[in-house]
């Protein structure tokens, strides 16, 4: 039990904690939020007999919990004592994308209780600040989406448990909007010819039939996706075997709402055809139209 790794994810208020537990959880971690830090020693103990079970164990713990800056570091102390092993990873966000953020979601932050949120954000950043300086991994979240913190997070999560075929993440995107900076492969399918130009079919996406149709019914398409699904047969099983629990493949074209779509599903349908895990997410498909 005591060699199961034990991570602390901890930081700023909507910088993205929940996220990560998510993404922890996906990797085969047991994931238990908001715990108090007192309860942590005892609930190790009572966890020995099923560690094996899990790749290891994540707590989520912050503010929200009244008692987590006074005694987090004796609690630490005590599980070193106890044989214990783990991590911190604190999570953090400017004040600009906070602000944002607690703008679009309404929610309160835990030190707005008798003032405002502007001032509760800075509040907490002087409280943290001990805190920060002990964690063992920092990551700044103001620039980047749900896709790519948990695509950060999957790749830190420890493998010491391996659970069956490596896991894939498709996604489609559009380069008018950014790359996926997270993603271990990126194809461009702008050389496709392009449905934006077919006027009937412009407001469509590329999860329609008729969107489908147009993108695949094409010798160069053909052509393409038999090449690289041959590549990609050849290269995924490399990244297995290196240990990579954790691939994310990103195919663009201009809007990420037409061609990359339509590719990004044909791929995802191929990985799962050969056994692997495959999760498919269209970034872009519901942004402006582009051609």
């Amino acid at each position: 039990m005591k060699q199961t790794p034990i991570t602390i994810v901890t930081g700023r208020a909507g910088s993205g904690k929940s996220t990560a537990l998510a993404a922890f959880e996906d990797s085969g971690y047991y994931c238990v939020d908001n715990m108090p830090v007192a309860l942590l020693p005892g609930f190790l103990d009572l966890s020995m007999g099923n560690a094996d079970t899990f790749a290891g164990l994540v707590f989520g713990m912050d503010l929200r919990e009244n008692g987590f800056i006074r005694q987090y570091e004796s609690i630490l102390d005590v599980l070193k004592g106890m044989g214990f092993h783990f991590r911190i990873i604190f999570l953090e966000a400017d004040e600009k994308t906070l602000l944002k953020r607690y703008s679009q979601t309404r929610r309160r932050h835990p030190l707005a209780m008798d003032k405002g949120v502007h001032d509760a954000i800075r509040t907490e950043k002087t409280i943290l600040a001990s805190l920060r300086r002990k964690a063992h991994h920092i990551i700044d979240t103001s620039d980047l989406n749900v896709h790519d913190l948990k695509a950060i997070i999957r790749k830190m999560a420890d493998t010491v448990t391996q659970r069956g075929p490596m896991n894939v993440q498709v996604i489609s995107f559009g380069f008018k909007f950014g790359l996926p900076i997270h993603a271990d492969l990126v194809m461009d399918v702008r050389f496709l010819k392009n449905p934006y130009f077919v006027e009937p079919l412009r407001p469509l996406s590329g999860e329609t039939e008729k969107i489908r149709s147009f993108v695949l019914n094409n010798d160069q398409t053909c052509l393409f996706l038999k090449k690289y699904f041959d590549l990609l047969d050849i290269l995924i099983p490399q990244y297995e075997d290196e240990g990579k629990s954790y691939l994310t493949i990103a195919i663009g074209c201009t809007g990420g709402r037409h061609r990359s779509v339509v590719i990004a599903r044909q791929l995802c349908d191929h990985i799962m055809a050969s056994g692997r895990k495959a999760e498919l997410t269209h970034r872009d498909i519901d942004k402006s139209l582009s051609p």
